[in-house]
């Protein structure tokens, strides 16, 4: 397919490294700040532009650009036609697409992608669209990037969104909050890494309710006393373990009563 890019961001960057491996032609590069655009298509080996010079030739084209951007879409990006045009949003409706094109949809990269990324990871693709037509397109050329392509409604679409912000950024949050941890206290944080790994690597074979260890599953309040009398000068940490074990305290004395 001949594909048009509108954006510069980490989406924007990978998924263009990926359609040029899977033998599609990226004849365009627009964005809002021109030197970007300049930038991507130089790394893209594509030609750049301003959205006001969109082509018109174009089998696809996919928006990656922030929820903020899309929501006003119709003031910044001309109408398409007759291509398809895709948006690779995860929490934004493909109605926002209705004003730009007759025939829309949803490409969205369940991953957490970045543009420094040298190998590129395994992508999983939810795909909607206004028509079964659209629909089997989009199908077709998403099927070219990843053997993992999933139909999902806006609201499918939203809760997995939602599943995607708890297991990666929150987690991340809690990884940095160890890592500081450790740094502070001079303990080397890699010790933790094949802990992580193991912990990941279960639930490609076991629900996450059946592999839940430690203190607060055993309501082990002795532990659990020490480690907050430890953490009692870093509030950020102790207060999600005091709330994070007592939470699962909780679902553990719940399951036990209704079991």
């Amino acid at each position: 397919m001949k594909v048009v890019i509108a954006g510069t961001g980490n989406v924007a960057h990978v998924l263009g490294r990926k359609i040029i491996q899977s033998g599609h032609e990226i004849v365009q590069v627009v964005g809002r700040n021109t030197a970007h655009a300049e930038a991507l298509g130089a790394v893209l080996h594509a030609p750049s532009g301003q959205l006001a010079d969109i082509q018109d030739e174009a089998d696809l084209y996919i928006v990656a650009v922030s929820d903020t951007a899309l929501e006003h879409i119709g003031e910044w990006l001309p109408e398409i036609q007759p291509g398809i045009v895709v948006h690779t949003a995860g929490s934004v409706s493909k109605m926002v697409l209705k004003s730009v094109a007759e025939n829309y949809g949803v490409l969205y990269p369940l991953q957490s992608l970045r543009s420094d990324i040298r190998e590129i990871p395994e992508i999983p693709f939810l795909i909607d669209a206004n028509a079964p037509g659209t629909l089997q397109h989009i199908r077709v050329f998403a099927s070219s990037l990843s053997p993992k392509v999933v139909f999902a409604d806006d609201t499918m679409r939203m809760k997995l969104h939602a599943g995607a912000v708890t297991v990666n950024n929150f987690t991340n949050y809690l990884f940095m909050l160890v890592q500081d941890f450790c740094e502070k206290g001079n303990t080397d944080f890699s010790l933790l890494l094949p802990l992580l790994h193991e912990t990941v690597n279960r639930l490609e074979h076991y629900p996450a309710r059946q592999m839940q260890t430690g203190p607060a599953m055993r309501n082990d309040q002795g532990t659990i006393s020490k480690h907050l009398s430890l953490l009692q000068n870093n509030p950020a940490f102790s207060g999600l373990y005091a709330d994070l074990s007592d939470r699962i305290a909780r679902y553990y004395r719940d399951r036990k009563e209704d079991g």
